[in-house]
């Protein structure tokens, strides 16, 4: 498959051969003697096979999953110390943002119904569709597992409330009747003891976030309903984007065996529904649009880079965190070893703040008042030395511990990959666990920041997604294992506990 041929339609079908016939020709003993980074696939094989599943590699992917479970088991057990002697975590059962309550709800028989059916048909499946086929079934079962986790929680409660609590966007839509004089006077009420201050979430995020729920409301899609429904649909797309991105910057057998986590993503829990997965679509389809026009696998590459840079500017006026997206950004250009789609990119990029400057909002003035906002309110008293590794557990629940193991293979894979990146002979797993790396990078900036105690289930979700992929680094067998690994613990959250924000 030629990658620089700029009018190669990106819904072709991948026509490599099977890589299941490659594997089957080599022992068994001979790849397990292999290196890791080089059992990730020959150098330059465009379709080369997963790592084997060698006794040490699946040792350590349990080590991985254990050591993550035992850091959720801390952070529950020393937060709820911390809670009940001085209730700075500021939250009732950490390290989540939830209360006990289990429950049943109307999705519960459709969330376990789809569950079963993922995880026994889900691989198969996702390894014989047409990739067009793949990518609109992804898409309906990650919007069908997202609403059936949301309405565990019934239709008022789960769906249509969530966005119109106290805290929440759609509380102030009737500020907004003179958008430019609103965006104008914005900043005057994001600190606390300002006359009129904004709500938690709306003084938490530059206005974009706001916006998209004002204009909503002016086409007739008005109220909680439409709101949930808009962050359900859009968030689910989060998928597609990651798919076509895995298959462009490594390879299709990898974005298939990625496809079945994606799907039953634990971060449902919390994407159903809030803005944050709404967010996280907009970031990643910025990444995808990037990675097409960087390997040149769309028709106008120049055209896809400058859409790419419309929607990180986009995505910086949503969330004020979603700047540190740029470092899965600049893994796409590293990844395809060029530089050519920056220049559109940035002119895309560069549009949205010069409208919202234009208009009278100056980012970085809210910036800085957030700050002084967010240690006003809970970040003032959350404690740093807590927060900063029991944001980890949090982001373990959300990601699931299938992506925990496959975060563990990357790190890996990183030193062989950047060797053979270097020399243009990378392994499409190596490729994969470099693309995965970045988005733990942009994580871990977050969570040192100071500026994400708790809460982080939720917010970072955009970052989240792209570890998602990495589950395709485990052994294609033992998929099912892992999905269930994965995806029990979020059943059991979503029934057990209140989770709200």
């Amino acid at each position: 498959m030629k990658t620089d041929d700029a009018t190669e339609d990106t819904e072709n079908t991948y026509r490599a051969a099977p890589p299941e016939e490659n594997r089957a020709a080599q022992p068994e003993e001979d790849r397990a003697a292999q290196p890791e980074e080089e059992r990730a696939g020959a150098p330059g094989t465009a379709g080369s096979p997963p790592p084997p599943e060698d006794a040490r590699a699946r040792r350590h992917d349990l080590s991985a999953a254990a050591l993550a479970v035992l850091l959720v088991t801390a952070a529950i057990l020393i937060g709820r110390y911390v809670q009940n002697r001085t209730g700075t975590l500021q939250v009732q059962w950490p390290p989540l943002l939830a209360s006990w309550d289990p429950h049943l709800g109307p999705g519960t028989p459709a969330a376990l119904t789809l569950a079963v059916l993922v995880i026994a048909y889900g691989p198969p499946l996702a390894a014989r569709l047409p990739w067009r086929g793949l990518l609109a079934a992804a898409w309906a079962g990650s919007t069908a597992w997202v609403f059936s986790m949301a309405l565990i929680d019934g239709w008022y409660r789960g769906v249509e409330r969530r966005l119109t609590t106290k805290h929440e966007y759609l509380r102030v839509i009737d500020r907004f009747d003179d958008i430019p004089a609103t965006l104008r006077d914005f900043t005057n009420h994001i600190v606390i003891g300002e006359p009129g201050n904004w709500p938690a979430h709306v003084a938490g995020h530059p206005p974009g976030a706001t916006l998209t729920f004002v204009w909503l409301d002016r086409i007739g899609l008005g109220g909680g309903a439409w709101a949930a429904v808009w962050c359900v649909v859009v968030g689910s797309s989060a998928v597609l984007a990651a798919l076509i991105t895995v298959r462009v910057l490594a390879d299709e057998r990898l974005a298939r065996g990625a496809a079945p986590f994606l799907v039953l993503a634990p971060a449902a829990v919390w994407a159903g529904v809030s803005a944050d997965g709404y967010f996280a679509a907009v970031a990643a389809w910025s990444v995808a649009l990037l990675a097409l026009a960087a390997t040149r696998r769309i028709r106008f590459p120049a055209a896809a880079a400058t859409g790419g840079g419309l929607l990180f500017g986009w995505t910086c006026y949503l969330s004020y965190g979603l700047g540190l997206m740029a470092a899965v950004l600049l893994a796409v250009l590293v990844l395809a070893r060029t530089a050519r789609p920056a220049v559109p990119f940035l002119l895309g990029a560069l549009v949205v703040p010069a409208a919202f400057t234009l208009v009278g909002f100056n980012w970085w003035t809210a910036y800085h008042l957030l700050v002084e906002r967010y240690y006003q309110g809970a970040g003032g008293v959350r404690p740093y030395a807590y927060w900063v590794w029991a944001n980890l557990a949090c982001a373990a629940l959300a990601a699931g511990l299938a992506a925990v193991a496959g975060v563990r293979r990357s790190a890996s894979y990183a030193p062989g990959a950047v060797r053979t990146l270097r020399a243009g002979t990378a392994a499409p797993a190596q490729r994969l666990a470099l693309l995965v790396l970045a988005a733990l990078v942009a994580l871990l900036a977050a969570d040192l920041s100071g500026m994400s105690k708790a809460e982080t289930e939720r917010i970072w979700q955009p970052f989240l997604l792209w570890l998602l992929p990495a589950a395709a680094l485990l052994p294609a067998r033992t998929a099912r294992y892992w999905l269930v690994a994965s995806v029990v613990p979020a059943l059991l959250i979503n029934h057990l506990l209140w989770t709200g924000w």
